[in-house]
């Protein structure tokens, strides 16, 4: 199987993958949100739920949330957490705009920063937060294991990494239904909603081709990570990965 860092947006195009997931970001912005909706039917409101409630236990002042896209997630930790700040970065110039705007919508301008940022170059000093999020953006790494590397750097030490990525069932059942509705439903509801008429085919060759369960721990570890796990959530379609940098 071909490496998720091989797999760009364009395919023959000669770009770097970072370069060609901000123009595909950037084309996709105005319907990102209802695709994300239509795609999960709501349920990645819920995934998002389960990825804040594990960092409920204790107190996190500082989060940064890397591949921020829109700010659904930065708004959820704002609200649920009660933290300082809440930073998010992403690629995107045109997905930072909306989630700014969300932003303000709900009155949070005091606590959540969003601005562009490379997850491979994180714009921030050593040990800046207790906590880094990402969800769905691990993906679109043009190097997942420096990306790890890159969220252990900027985390304290005894912080914790959450990263919510899409996933491949591992049920013979329900895997037949699931390719059919990634590989050609969903590529052709992108096609009428989207006017990137690629983004939403690489959307399911990314899912099938990244790190998961083990591997993706195995990552974590590779980069510093302590005690990596991986929760696998409705039928394994969405897999939650928690590690923690060590005291």
């Amino acid at each position: 199987m071909q490496e998720v860092e091989n797999i760009t947006p364009y395919g023959s195009d000669s770009r770097d993958k970072a370069e060609q997931v901000r123009e595909m970001f950037d084309a996709i912005a105005p319907a990102y949100d209802f695709m994300n909706r239509a795609m999960t039917f709501g349920i990645d409101k819920l995934w998002r739920r389960s990825a804040v409630r594990l960092l409920s236990d204790r107190t996190h002042d500082d989060i940064l949330d890397i591949a921020t896209g829109t700010g659904d997630l930065a708004i959820r930790l704002a609200r649920t957490l009660d933290p300082v700040t809440v930073v998010g970065v992403d690629l995107s110039e045109e997905m930072i705009e909306i989630g700014r705007r969300k932003v303000a919508a709900e009155g949070l301008d005091e606590i959540v920063t969003l601005g562009p940022g490379d997850c491979m170059q994180l714009p921030f000093p050593d040990s800046s937060f207790d906590a880094v999020t990402c969800a769905y953006g691990v993906r679109n790494f043009a190097d997942i294991e420096a990306g790890y590397r890159e969220m252990y750097r900027v985390l304290r030490p005894g912080g914790t990494v959450v990263i919510l990525e899409l996933s491949t069932p591992r049920s013979g059942i329900v895997r037949p239904f699931y390719n059919l509705y990634t590989r050609h439903v969903i590529p052709a509801v992108g096609r009428m909603v989207s006017k990137d008429v690629r983004a939403y085919s690489y959307l399911p060759e990314s899912i099938a081709a990244v790190p998961q369960g083990e591997r993706m721990c195995a990552l974590l570890s590779g980069a510093g990570f302590t005690s990596p796990r991986a929760i696998p959530l409705t039928l394994g379609t969405c897999t939650i990965y928690t590690a923690e940098k060590s005291k």
